[in-house]
């Protein structure tokens, strides 16, 4: 097997310790990956360096894959969130987030099975212009959305659509409000949706999106939005199986793809081995998938649903009493 070097950024709080259980799922597979370490947010702050330090950037750019932990991206004093930053960076335009249920969690449903994809670095929460007045009493923001970057947005979910065997695309927006911006987005999808005539394709505004994922989830198939509309449903989703901390993401480019867990850094209970890391773990098979070893990330789905089921040294938010290390042993000795 020819060998792959990817880009570690282990991240803040919880990070090293779930991206320790991750790595250690990876080589229990065997993979044939190299791993390049690379520093970034609070971590990189302790050692003198920018939060982002150029020679991560390189070495994002060189391996073209990353696995990332949370990052905290200090509170005030102007920084910029650098999940934001590192998707305009790589020009990640795509957003990838899965929600699957696992018997066993604290989830509301079972069987849910929903793909997201989300726009990632344009309209609002891209952030463009924002400026605040001089008496601090007003502030804007420029939404802009292009039909290049709808576009590709757009075929990025039908081809997603058609890899996972997908039968269904619903298209989310707010063009009956936003007559510019999101109406754009919606004739473009209109446009594409035609290149797909095997995928059903149907449109919903945003608002009642939300409303029906709580009614009736089981509607739903593949998503696709724009950013900030994104942004929210991807987490409504992970809410109907259990929580961020069962929820994996994927930041797909043209040159470069980061998979990261979704949450946060969790500082909290840092340190004390009690993180369920199951999340960055499912980041790690989204990857495997990217790289062409979908066995590979099935048998990584499949040990983790195991272990949940069974209850077999989960971690306390799984309703078990075991260690962060106790838990990733227990699909390691699936996978072995």
């Amino acid at each position: 097997m020819r060998r792959k070097t990817i880009t570690i950024i282990p991240g803040d709080g919880i990070g090293p310790e779930i991206m320790q259980a991750a790595l250690a799922v990876l080589d229990a597979l065997d993979c044939g990956l190299d791993y390049a370490f690379a520093d970034a947010g609070l971590a990189a702050l302790a050692k003198g360096k920018e939060l982002l330090p150029p020679e991560t950037e390189a070495l994002v750019a060189a391996n073209r894959v990353a696995l990332k932990g949370p990052l905290t991206t200090p509170v005030g004093e102007g920084f910029t969130s650098l999940n934001v930053v590192l998707r305009k960076r790589f020009d990640l335009y795509a957003n990838l987030r899965p929600a699957i249920s696992y018997p066993g969690t604290a989830a509301r449903y079972d069987n849910i099975d929903i793909i997201t994809v989300r726009e990632n670095t344009e309209g609002m929460y891209a952030g463009e212009r924002q400026e605040l007045s001089a008496d601090g009493k007003r502030a804007e923001s420029v939404s802009v959305v292009t039909h290049a970057g709808a576009a590709r947005i757009l075929h990025f979910a039908y081809e997603t659509a058609r890899a996972y065997r997908r039968r269904r695309v619903t298209v989310v927006h707010k063009a009956n409000i936003l007559k510019v911006t999101s109406a754009l987005f919606l004739t473009v999808a209109r446009e594409i949706a035609g290149d797909y005539p095997e995928i059903v394709t149907n449109e919903m505004i945003v608002d009642n999106t939300c409303m029906q994922l709580v009614m009736n989830p089981y509607q739903f198939d593949v998503i696709v939005t724009t950013n900030l509309f994104g942004d929210i449903i991807s987490d409504l989703c992970a809410g109907l199986i259990g929580g961020l901390g069962m929820a994996p993401g994927a930041n797909i480019g043209n040159d470069a793809a980061i998979f990261e867990a979704v949450h946060g850094s969790a500082p909290d209970i840092a340190g004390k081995n009690v993180a369920n890391p199951s999340a960055l773990i499912l980041a790690a098979a989204l990857m495997l998938e990217h790289m062409s070893m979908g066995d590979k990330a099935e048998s990584i789905r499949g040990a983790l649903r195991d272990v949940i089921q069974s209850r077999d040294r989960c971690t306390v938010d799984l309703g078990g009493q075991s260690s962060t290390a106790e838990f990733t042993q227990a699909i390691i000795e699936r996978l072995k």
